[in-house]
């Protein structure tokens, strides 16, 4: 992979390039009527949903953590407290997570936080040779090497996804 940077510099790709760390810009012209952001992103780039990462801002133990996990599922929040060594864990506020990342919602990216949080990456991920996860603002993903991310994140990986069921 290549690196990008453009004009289109966000924390996230700043600290890529600081870390020498090889990816791809993939900028895509954001709809504000979309519901789901990475949907919207794997949609919109043809990227197989699975190899899509949004990034969710939790609650643990009053302490805010990050979770990294498909756009294709859904977060379990039981399987990323025992990743983080807690009971449970809650969605974060979303004012908070904004207060805390330096993002706004639908822009979160995990790299390149203005405080970063303890880090815990969906398993899923080390099946891809790249996956996509928020490159700072609503219409940008960076794709790089999972490996990249848990080492730029020091994150935990652990199977914390859980699949959509079908609603009859």
């Amino acid at each position: 992979m290549a690196k990008k940077m453009a004009s289109q510099g966000t924390p996230a790709t700043a600290a890529l390039a600081a870390a020498g760390v090889s990816f791809v810009l993939r900028p895509y012209v954001h709809d504000p009527a979309a519901t789901s952001y990475g949907l919207e992103a794997a949609e919109v780039l043809g990227i197989e949903p699975a190899r899509v990462f949004k990034t969710l801002m939790v609650e643990v133990e009053a302490r805010l953590a990050v979770a990294i996990v498909p756009v294709s599922g859904n977060l379990d929040l039981k399987s990323v407290a025992a990743a983080l060594g807690a009971k449970k864990a809650a969605m974060a506020d979303p004012r908070a997570a904004e207060r805390r990342t330096g993002y706004v919602l639908g822009g979160i990216s995990p790299l390149g936080q203005r405080q970063p949080s303890p880090t815990v990456l969906d398993a899923s991920a080390l099946a891809f040779d790249a996956i996509l996860v928020s490159g700072g603002r609503r219409g940008l993903d960076i794709e790089l090497a999972p490996t990249d991310l848990v080492r730029l994140t020091n994150a935990t990986v652990a199977a914390i996804k859980t699949t959509p069921t079908a609603q009859g």
